[in-house]
């Protein structure tokens, strides 16, 4: 039954890393209830998701995602909604993490492989996710026009965006001298590198900076975000960029902006 959800998820065009979530999360509950699928019911639902929260001690957001996953074989695949009856835990509503200005300089000053540096710059200059920042080829960027496109984005969505000067300086003197004759702009032996391989650079560098927050891939993107915000750029083109689809998503980042807390003066000095 699981080979018909793998097909599925493919059908409808989900990355590959759904895939491997989705059918993973779906073998972990079968182990679990030792039954086939056919038989499962809404207290075999219940008693896992409870397993998951009591037992194994998993985060809301890694509930979320097995409770999505369990969703989507029963209710689309099997015609059994089960799951519907269990209700997804509240998510953890954390600040993203986001770097100062000097933070992101100490990070591109202590990174000496150019290979190293252009994927933070890329990351930080043009809000890129991880995923996307591996999978980019150099026949998806417009030099002349200083963007890029990214062609298979979350949801499988394409989106525009921007090319720093800065950056582009650096691209060019790191193309000449690549050598792999691979497409992809970040590659080894001719592959494209890993998110995982990405997020080990990131926070190695953060460490070695000094910086004592917890950096991975996405405290670029989330200060790409805000510090296009704290410029004065307007949410609705930082949504573009970011590929967010709801705006409510790309508002979290006047949350954690800082420049217009400084601003206010506490009623304690004006006693």
């Amino acid at each position: 039954m699981l080979d018909k959800l793998e097909t599925e998820l493919k059908v409808r065009g989900f990355s590959k890393r759904t895939w491997d979530s989705y059918i993973f999360h779906n073998k972990k509950f079968l182990d679990f209830i030792k039954k086939e699928p056919s038989n499962i019911d809404e207290s075999d639902a219940k008693l896992y998701i409870a397993h998951l929260m009591s037992d194994k001690k998993y985060r809301p957001s890694s509930v979320n995602l097995a409770l999505s996953s369990l969703k989507f074989f029963y209710n689309e695949i099997l015609r059994n909604p089960v799951f519907n009856a269990v209700k997804a835990p509240k998510l953890e509503k954390k600040l993203p993490t986001v770097l100062t200005k000097e933070e992101i300089r100490k990070l591109l000053h202590i990174i000496k492989n150019p290979k190293h540096r252009l994927l933070v710059e890329f990351m930080y200059s043009s809000g890129l996710r991880v995923s996307e920042c591996v999978n980019l080829k150099i026949d998806d960027l417009d030099l002349a026009e200083k963007m890029g496109k990214v062609k298979h984005g979350k949801g499988n969505k394409e989106r525009y965006f921007i090319l720093s000067d800065s950056l582009m300086q650096h691209l060019d003197m790191y193309l000449k001298t690549k050598k792999d004759k691979s497409q992809h702009i970040f590659s080894v032996n001719n592959r494209p590198i890993t998110a995982r391989q990405a997020q080990k650079v990131v926070s190695e560098a953060a460490k070695r900076a000094g910086i004592k927050k917890r950096v991975f891939c996405h405290a670029l993107r989330s200060s790409f975000a805000t510090h296009l915000l704290e410029a004065g750029t307007d949410i609705r083109v930082i949504q573009e960029l970011l590929g967010h689809s709801n705006l409510s998503t790309t508002q979290i980042y006047t949350k954690v902006s800082t420049q217009q807390l400084k601003k206010v003066k506490s009623p304690l000095d004006a006693l």
